[in-house]
């Protein structure tokens, strides 16, 4: 009789899963995001992120729910599931789009690295050195996901605690250097401009939601799963505002937009002098290479889940001699670095962002719809949905205006998706009725 696998060992506590939601939400947002904050925002982008963790608060309220009342690693995926038992293609469409957000999410550290690589380097300008990092840092952990090289545990809570010191560090010695009258008038873009940067800046509070991935290994998930997500997005939304606040008021306007790309360390040469770019430059490799790690290995395990499910394409589902899902990682690897190239920073942004929001609607829903099971209460949910969707239609309505290429190429994505789903989708509806 073959043996049962021991469940696993409940030894993650409150600080632990802080942790982990952390570190995932500072690896790569706040290097990659400052610059975009301060030209949708202005002198009130300090408050656009303030709006970002509000979002990531109410969407966390489902996701802790759902979490510890159906615990399981496809996280979004399987909660749609639970909640569309009848209507596959709910979840499957949901499976889709959660792998189609990493994809956004890896373009936008690759991006991240290469433009605080060739920074560092001294060739911030330089689109050949930004291509070839861009190349060098996703090969690289397409490999390493592929051979099966995991991170080190030590190694990697160290490039956590290092990149949280720094920034907090950053942010203290900063408040003493700012001029109070660079804030005014602090709605320099007008009221909607806050909720708009919120939208936009939304993908780098996403990383909280692999919290959610731990449940089955927390010692009290009743109740440190819920406080793990608070804690772990009050903690970002301070080193977030604060680092903000700090931008805006010790550098001119012209200087970060300059510098949109790597504001963080445009901020931190009046900050810690002329050593300061370089430690936030080393900071943010670390932390965006690291990300992409993270992210190829929990994208590429959504994806198998979605294939061994059929609703994907069952290549997605193979794996080699050690169990890992190589074909996936190719694939989102793939994808992930053409975004990574060929995508600006702000459509990057905006495409994972609204991806990522898109996926939360749908998790709110899904409790909404569990509510019984999931003992939520129906006002966080309603709140969640309603800040959500008006957040989704502001973001969209600023693409319209602002930036219709960008929709365009966000559009064709979507689309591009939508009919492959439909396409495969479709024979396998038909052997069903059959």
């Amino acid at each position: 009789m073959p043996s049962v696998p021991p469940p696993p060992a409940r030894e993650l506590g409150l600080k632990e899963l802080a942790a982990i939601g952390i570190g995932g939400m500072i690896g790569g947002g706040i290097f990659s995001m400052l610059g975009l904050a301060v030209h949708v925002s202005g002198h009130a982008a300090p408050l656009a992120f303030a709006v970002g963790s509000v979002i990531a608060l109410v969407a966390g309220y489902s996701y802790a729910r759902l979490a510890l009342a159906f615990p399981d690693d496809g996280a979004s995926y399987a909660y749609l599931k639970a909640a569309f038992p009848r209507h596959r293609s709910v979840a499957g469409v949901t499976a889709w789009t959660v792998v189609l957000g990493y994809v956004g999410t890896l373009g936008l550290y690759s991006f991240t690295f290469a433009a605080y690589g060739a920074h560092l380097l001294g060739a911030a300008g330089s689109p050949t050195l930004r291509a070839a990092l861009t190349v060098l840092v996703m090969t690289g952990f397409v490999v390493l996901n592929v051979v099966g090289v995991r991170e080190l545990g030590r190694a990697q809570d160290l490039i956590v605690y290092a990149k949280v010191a720094l920034l907090f560090l950053l942010g203290a010695v900063g408040f003493l250097q700012v001029d109070p009258d660079a804030y005014r008038p602090l709605l320099d873009r007008g009221p909607d401009s806050v909720l708009l940067g919120g939208a936009l800046i939304f993908v780098a509070y996403e990383g909280f939601q692999l919290i959610t991935n731990g449940v089955q290994e927390a010692r009290r998930p009743e109740r440190d799963v819920w406080r793990g997500i608070l804690t772990a997005i009050l903690v970002v939304s301070a080193i977030y505002v604060s680092l903000a606040f700090v931008a805006v008021g010790t550098l001119d306007e012209e200087t970060l937009l300059g510098a949109r790309e790597y504001a963080l360390a445009a901020v931190a040469r009046p900050v810690l002098g002329r050593f300061g770019p370089v430690l936030v430059d080393v900071a943010a490799l670390l932390a965006t290479a690291s990300a992409i790690n993270a992210t190829l290995f929990g994208a590429s395990r959504v994806a198998r889940e979605a294939a061994a499910d059929r609703l994907a394409p069952h290549f997605l589902a193979e794996v080699d001699a050690q169990g890992l899902p190589t074909r996936a990682v190719l694939l989102i690897g793939g994808f992930g670095l053409l975004l990574g190239l060929l995508g600006g920073l702000e459509v990057i942004a905006s495409f994972s962002s609204l991806t990522f929001l898109l996926v939360s609607i749908a998790v709110c829903v899904a409790n909404l719809r569990l509510r019984h099971e999931t003992r939520s209460r129906i006002v966080p949910i309603g709140l969640g949905l309603v800040l959500m969707l008006a957040t989704v239609a502001l973001l969209l309505a600023y693409m319209v205006e602002d930036d219709p290429n960008g929709l365009r190429v966000v559009a064709g994505i979507y689309g591009g998706v939508a009919l492959a789903f439909v396409a495969f989708n479709l024979p396998l509806a038909r052997l069903r009725r059959r």
